[in-house]
């Protein structure tokens, strides 16, 4: 790993519409929190200038960051600008004069991945990539061989240590909360584990559907854009042993075995859906069989977890914008007779609010003799305004070196080992209403007596009695 800090980042596709939502709004809370003070070019072919670049930057400030003046003029005077053509060996002439003294250049690919092959050979021909790290932005391929592919053209100029993955959501700060939950809290080792744990269900619901992007959306679908990355992170860091040390290449390699653990998807194992409206979507197919929604169950073949089965799921047009992971319990050998009780269980909510909360049984205030009712104890906590945002976190994390926040060469190959042989099968793809939680079919794989709805997980309304 890079133990050096970035003396300059390069962006490329700087003119595209990810840099004018996230990256400027991102790089200006960089440099209001002093995180950033060097030089940033951006490299694309718009025909533009510096001046044109740092009219586009402010109208992405005040749009989508939230225009701060002082650190958006400081913003604006570390910018610079390349236009030229990736195939074009001047382009990178004419970088390698704008990153002049720098020697430990940070370049993100903020491109389509069909070019980033070229971009790194012109890096590597230029010598813009000597002492250099590369931020690759996902997705990493689109199966297990072109990922493969990816990692050998990245390999062929970087070392792994200075090859920065980047999956925005491993920026979240809930993501990572789930590793600070599991690890600086004693009781939790306690009870974490197939002893006491029957089942674990992880929900990433949205309640909208592909924003204008359904020429993109139609070529991936919820397995390759959610399910292969986002909940695989959440997964690794639910099931994941403590890591011998806090170094992040410890951190990753126990991620990696969670993954080794898992066997490859089974077509039984996993239920497809598409939201009625989805084919009428600008740039989708009119007989697209794309999923816009999925429901699988994994096992995780270790000593922690063998036999408790992982129920994953993600949407588009679902009810609504939550992530949420629910451990249920076995139930205890009750000695309260005729009592129906519910499991108790673990919920960690990662999004919109971060929740900790743990169902257990007690008596009803009002019912007769032992008359119970479910409740939880409750810890929540609401992002502030000056929290750092994903892309913040992750930008800095790389421009410092650390690559705690990044998928690794084999984790990357894992996950799509996973998932590789049902992106093959011509599985079916059931319809169902916006607004809905996903086709009926999904039943078919989730837990037995139906997936837990989020924000019901409390279990508030059952109540029994003895």
């Amino acid at each position: 790993m890079s133990s050096s800090h970035a003396d300059a980042l390069v962006f490329y596709g700087a003119t595209g519409d990810l840099a004018y939502k996230k990256i400027f709004p991102a790089l200006q809370a960089m440099v209001k929190r002093g995180h950033l003070n060097l030089p940033v070019i951006g490299v694309a072919k718009a025909g533009w200038n510096l001046d044109q670049l740092r009219a586009r930057a402010k109208d992405s400030l005040e749009k989508h960051g939230g225009l701060d003046p002082g650190a958006a003029e400081k913003l604006l005077g570390l910018l610079r600008y390349v236009d030229g053509d990736y195939q074009d060996p001047a382009t990178f002439t004419a970088l390698r004069r704008e990153l002049r003294d720098a020697k430990h250049s940070a370049h993100y690919l903020a491109i389509p991945p069909a070019l980033f092959e070229t971009v790194v050979r012109h890096l590597a021909e230029s010598n813009c990539g000597r002492g250099a790290r590369v931020i690759v932005e996902k997705p990493f391929g689109h199966d297990r061989e072109s990922a493969q592919e990816l990692n050998k053209v990245l390999l062929g100029v970087f070392n792994e240590g200075d090859i920065f993955r980047i999956d925005h959501y491993l920026g979240k700060r809930a993501v990572n909360n789930v590793l600070a939950f599991r690890f600086a809290n004693t009781f939790v080792e306690a009870f974490w584990n197939r002893t006491y744990i029957k089942s674990v269900e992880i929900t990433m619901a949205e309640n909208f559907g592909v924003q204008g992007r359904g020429a993109f959306y139609d070529q991936t679908g919820t397995l390759r854009d959610v399910v292969q990355n986002h909940l695989f992170q959440v997964l690794s860091n639910l099931a994941m042993e403590p890591p011998v040390r806090s170094d992040s290449e410890s951190t990753r390699d126990e991620k990696v075995k969670v993954l080794r653990a898992i066997p490859s998807l089974k077509e039984k194992n996993l239920v497809r859906g598409q939201f009625r409206g989805y084919r009428d979507e600008n740039g989708v197919a009119p007989n697209s069989e794309t999923e816009t929604f999925a429901a699988v169950k994994l096992e995780i073949q270790s000593w922690r977890w063998k036999g408790v089965p992982f129920y994953l799921r993600a949407g588009k047009c679902l009810p609504m914008n939550c992530t949420e992971i629910v451990g249920k319990f076995h139930k205890p050998p009750t000695l309260i007779p005729n009592s129906r009780l519910l499991e108790n269980h673990l919920r960690l909510r990662l999004s919109p609010e971060i929740t900790i909360a743990l169902g257990m049984m007690n008596l009803a205030p009002n019912g007769d003799g032992l008359a119970l009712q479910a409740g939880e104890m409750l810890a929540s906590h609401c992002p502030r305004a000056d929290e750092m945002d994903a892309y913040e976190r992750v930008l800095g994390a790389a421009m410092a070196g650390d690559n705690s926040l990044f998928a690794r060469e084999d984790y990357v190959e894992e996950a799509w080992r996973i998932v590789e042989p049902v992106l093959k099968q011509n599985t079916p793809v059931h319809s169902y209403a916006p607004g809905s939680w996903g086709p009926e079919e999904a039943a078919h794989v989730g837990p037995k007596g139906g997936w837990t709805t989020p924000g019901e997980s409390n279990g508030l309304a059952g109540t029994s009695e003895a």
